[in-house]
């Protein structure tokens, strides 16, 4: 695995200082996590090369492809793969210890279409996705940034959603959920303000769960203690 973050430089070759939505957490990593990590990363495991990707090459087939965006321990991840086999995952963390406990989960479901990479989204889709490339595109509960002047560092914004609808297919989905309203209140905000998107809203606003969504320990737990959790659904209509 490599680095996380490939610095940015000027033309004077000094490091620029960019806005980031994580904080990369380390965390200690479990045997069972460690040995994932050094036996399968070869396999399922993609490296940042700032290279476009050919899906069909990665793969082995051309079927449609989803990528979710901060899978955190990859239990709804592995589930959703595992439930179509027809489809194609492609995951993005930077947490080691839930990259490890993916590939290890993903080991024990004799999972062959998901693939994972450690590094910074923003990177990734600007230099290694393909424009009209995805058929969905999923963000679950990320981070809130709750206080006032953190509000900048939400993944969440104009630049970054046009960059989601570049990358995916006509007809494509975002599809988004949090447990947080105001920051559900912001993602639809951004959202509005893309004419390329649809709301698949029929009240403008939120959808009700997906099948495709699994319910996560953390949804139940926030659940028991009366968390509201919102999704979110736009398709690409230019």
């Amino acid at each position: 695995m490599k680095n996380v973050i490939t610095p940015e430089v000027n033309e004077e070759g000094k490091v620029i200082r960019r806005v980031r939505s994580f904080v990369r957490r380390q965390g200690r990593l479990t045997p069972r996590q460690e040995n994932a990590l050094q036996m399968l990363w070869p396999k399922m495991g993609v490296d940042f090369t700032g290279e476009p990707l050919s899906f069909d090459s990665l793969f082995g087939n051309n079927a449609p492809v989803i990528l979710e965006i901060g899978f955190g321990m990859g239990a709804s991840l592995v589930a959703m793969a595992e439930q179509n086999p027809a489809k194609n995952f492609l995951g993005i963390e930077v947490h080691s210890p839930g990259i490890g406990a993916c590939l290890a989960a993903a080991k024990e479901a004799n999972l062959s279409n998901l693939r994972v990479m450690c590094h910074d989204v923003i990177e990734v889709l600007e230099k290694m996705l393909p424009d009209d490339s995805l058929n969905m595109v999923q963000l679950f509960f990320p981070d809130p940034w709750h206080k006032v002047r953190h509000n900048k560092r939400r993944i969440v914004q104009q630049s970054f959603a046009k960059l989601v609808l570049h990358k995916l297919e006509l007809g494509g989905l975002f599809h988004m959920a949090t447990d947080w309203q105001p920051y559900a209140e912001h993602m639809l905000n951004v959202m509005r303000e893309i004419s390329d998107y649809r709301n698949l809203s029929a009240a403008g606003d939120y959808v009700q769960r997906p099948a495709t969504r699994p319910v996560t320990k953390f949804e139940k737990r926030g659940q028991q203690l009366g968390h509201g959790v919102f999704d979110l659904m736009f398709e690409r209509i230019k």
